[in-house]
């Protein structure tokens, strides 16, 4: 610290910088664990996410200087160990909260119970994960943009749990499940050796998508424009007794 403010007591919005809420059903937990480390080590606090070494304790001439950032005094310590608390409790949904969060505990004793909380549910996440990700069907989303991207959110989060699916299997689960109306570009995607990635499989079908969606436009004004024509009245006959009546 050497008479300098340390970095971690500037962080004002940790959600800033970890945008991520962990909760029970998120199965986000690699990719929070991933940011808070590297959070961590740019402002110099990842050893309060390891069991404490403690160091010889700071001399006199020491203290009244300020203790160095590798060696910090014991006050100094527990500030920077709360703040790592804090900015864990700030990341976690309220039930996480509840479950870890104990008297006197230290950034450390909470990290750990996390990792332990999660290494303990894998299995049911797991089966959750996969269940949802079958009865995932594009007929339940608003576009295909919001379809293919729910199959790549949970594709993720079995990769998280240390299931993670190949791209093959991504594609031919997003291909599996698409609507009739897409039923011949899923073939020809099915069809094409090698298979494409996902993204670009992607791409294809909301450029389908948006083909369609225009044809559809075209068609409609079409059938207005000629329904709009056959509605007029005849002009050879606007003006005859039975059309005055």
């Amino acid at each position: 610290m050497d008479g300098k403010i340390h970095p971690a007591v500037t962080i004002s919005n940790i959600k800033l910088f970890i945008p991520i809420t962990l909760d029970n059903e998120s199965a986000q937990y690699n990719t929070w664990w991933e940011l808070f480390r590297i959070h961590c080590t740019v402002y110099m606090v990842d050893d309060h996410l390891k069991p404490r070494v403690v160091g010889p304790t700071p001399s006199t001439g020491d203290k009244d200087k300020g203790a160095s950032s590798t060696n910090p005094t014991p006050d100094q310590w527990k500030r920077l160990d709360a703040i790592v608390l804090q900015w864990i409790y700030g990341t976690i949904s309220i039930d996480l909260l509840q479950t870890v969060m104990k008297k006197q505990t230290t950034a450390y004793d909470a990290w750990i119970a996390l990792e332990n909380l999660f290494q303990d549910n894998k299995s049911s996440r797991a089966l959750h994960l996969q269940t949802k990700l079958t009865n995932t069907r594009l007929d339940s989303f608003k576009d295909m943009a919001a379809y293919c991207q729910e199959v790549k959110v949970l594709a993720d989060q079995l990769s998280d749990i240390d299931l993670p699916l190949s791209q093959t299997q991504i594609v031919l689960k997003l291909l599996g499940v698409v609507t009739e109306q897409y039923s011949t570009i899923a073939a020809i995607i099915r069809n094409t050796d090698p298979l494409p990635e996902f993204n670009s499989v992607r791409s294809t079908l909301c450029r389908e998508e948006t083909e369609k969606a225009a044809q559809a436009l075209q068609s409609a004004t079409a059938a207005s424009h000629a329904l709009a024509a056959t509605s007029k009245p005849d002009p050879q006959h606007a003006d005859s007794p039975s059309g005055n009546r």
